[in-house]
């Protein structure tokens, strides 16, 4: 077994890191990877095999998650519940603060102004 190091990711191996990085998309900018990087090791015991329905799993669930803090995808409500229940723990910081449509119309609302959308 290889020593751990300080810079590794919650105290994880070399192989367990290198195995994380794998997973890296190839357009995926450092911010979002280092957190999703952070999420897949907090949820992965021993990894799952190369394309087993395990590690699909795990790697859409940390996409769900890094998409709804990042960028504001909605997902279907169980799907969303999950992801955030695996991601309890992790502090994100610079992650962007997004209006949801529904909050946009609950404003036009409250406001009383008409939409053309009726």
């Amino acid at each position: 077994m290889v020593s751990k190091t300080a810079a590794e990711p919650l105290g994880r191996t070399e192989e367990e890191v290198a195995w994380a990085e794998a997973l890296r998309g190839a357009c995926e900018p450092e911010h979002h990877w280092r957190y999703r990087r952070e999420f897949l090791l907090r949820n992965v015991g021993e990894p799952p095999a190369a394309g087993s329905a395990e590690l699909r799993r795990l790697v859409s669930l940390s996409m769900v998650w890094a998409n709804h803090v990042f960028l504001g995808c909605r997902y279907p409500p169980q799907v969303t519940e999950k992801a955030l229940e695996m991601a309890e723990g992790i502090q994100v910081t610079g992650a962007p603060i997004h209006t949801t449509r529904d909050e946009l119309v609950a404003k036009v609302k409250k406001r009383g102004i008409s939409s053309s959308n009726g």
